[in-house]
């Protein structure tokens, strides 16, 4: 019988643990760095409309909307901790959906990688030009001439010149991130272009005599 009541008296005590510990377990609704989607659009907008927000509303949180959403914070006596969670959004007059969670992935290894090269490589540049060299790089990897993966074309020795000078490891920005995204969803400029230069830039007697398929700002692309 002692037996019986012990483990009865475990099992309570079990199940007060798990429901005190369910409030804990539901996790807050929140936009933050890495973020896409129409939530992270709307708090672009209104931080635009505030004045706290001078990009592009394009629907991903980057660096640039991280640090409006702070200034926002900082102005309206919030935590400052750059993260759209219930009580900032609620300051901005939206409600995020339960949904949200869905969105608040960070961009994963490789597209945070094609962004570092696009924004090293590219920065400056007009926006089809940073899709296109996102698109250099995807088709390297589909080419049999090169490495099969994103990392491995990247950092083949002496095909990038952000990476014999470190820009590799910069930071992207949410152009560059955006055009990560759009070359790996399959938009491509190029038309399957292998190589591009800067024509001002390289002495490359061997690129420079590659066939120009076109020309985007400073670049120009071929095969």
């Amino acid at each position: 019988m002692r037996k019986v009541l012990r483990t009865g008296k475990l099992i309570l005590l079990a199940l007060l643990i798990v429901c005190a510990a369910l409030p804990l377990m539901r996790a807050e609704a929140a936009l933050r760095r890495g973020s896409t989607g129409d939530e992270v659009a709307a708090v672009q907008k209104r931080l635009r409309q505030w004045g706290y927000y001078s990009g592009a509303v394009d629907g991903i949180f980057g660096y640039a909307t991280e640090r409006a959403v702070r200034w926002f914070q900082e102005k309206n006596g919030l935590t400052v901790d750059g993260i759209v969670g219930e009580k900032t959004a609620a300051a901005m007059g939206l409600r995020l959906s339960s949904a949200v969670s869905a969105s608040t992935k960070p961009a994963s290894g490789d597209v945070y990688l094609l962004a570092q090269c696009i924004y090293s490589e590219s920065r400056g540049e007009p926006y089809k030009g940073q899709v296109a060299v996102g698109a250099v790089v995807l088709n390297r990897v589909k080419s049999s001439s090169f490495p099969n993966s994103i990392s491995g074309v990247i950092y083949q020795k002496g095909a990038f010149s952000a990476v014999d000078d470190g820009q590799i490891n910069l930071t992207p920005n949410d152009s560059a991130l955006k055009a990560a995204r759009d070359a790996m969803n399959g938009w491509d400029p190029t038309g399957g272009c292998l190589y591009y230069y800067n024509p001002a830039k390289t002495t490359n007697r061997w690129i420079r005599s590659r066939p120009i398929v076109l020309r985007i700002g400073k670049h120009v692309f071929c095969k």
